[in-house]
């Protein structure tokens, strides 16, 4: 049998990218965008950006970075979560791709605390999944607000080792108008984004 070389189904990217980001990169309903934000949606507006580098520190292009989160009540525009929706305009889910700089950003609002599985409270955090070529399978990890005072007491944040916590905090830029938090993702090397196995 002679050897056809490696599929989609084998690798990803940066065929990967096609159809999956939006603002006109390709020909593509925007069906999905960076703007979390509806006219309706209550809650703070903030911007979440960064950069994502790769394990030689060099800015990664191509990637692609999915949030999930919950609205500033705490609750996720999910069927599962059975709790009034009282924010209902607001999905909590976002998909952007990185610059040729590597560059990234999101509009949306500060999210409220949620319960872990026990009922405990969780520190108010956005969900992220990471998609770049060369990786079979995305990355997981956690966007935390550093002006969060529950960020010490976090249950998910407590099983971090103390030294790497910081990778997984979003510090707030100083400014007038919408809060902006910085969250640069480093995918391998020195000072690695800290990830989760789910």
């Amino acid at each position: 049998m002679q050897d056809k070389g490696l599929t989609p189904s084998q690798t990803v990217g940066p065929f990967f990218k096609y159809g999956l980001t939006p603002n006109g990169a390709y020909d593509w309903n925007d069906a999905f965008s960076n703007n979390l934000v509806a006219p309706d949606t209550s809650g703070e507006r903030i911007r979440i950006e960064g950069r994502v580098f790769d394990g030689d520190g060099a800015p990664v292009p191509d990637c692609m970075l999915e949030i999930w989160q919950a609205d500033v009540q705490g609750r996720f525009s999910d069927p599962q979560d059975r709790r009034a929706l009282p924010n209902s305009s607001f999905k909590g889910f976002g998909r952007c791709g990185t610059d040729p700089n590597g560059d990234y950003a999101f509009h949306t609002i500060k999210p409220g605390s949620v319960p872990d599985p026990d009922g405990k409270p969780q520190a108010p955090h956005l969900l992220l999944a990471i998609f770049a070529r060369g990786m079979l399978l995305h990355l997981y990890t956690r966007i935390y607000l550093g002006d969060e005072a529950s960020n010490a007491v976090d249950p998910v944040m407590a099983l971090v080792p103390a030294d790497r916590r910081a990778t997984l905090i979003a510090t707030r830029q100083p400014g007038s108008g919408n809060a902006v938090y910085r969250f640069d993702i480093r995918l391998h090397g020195d000072n690695e984004t800290v990830f989760f196995d789910i």
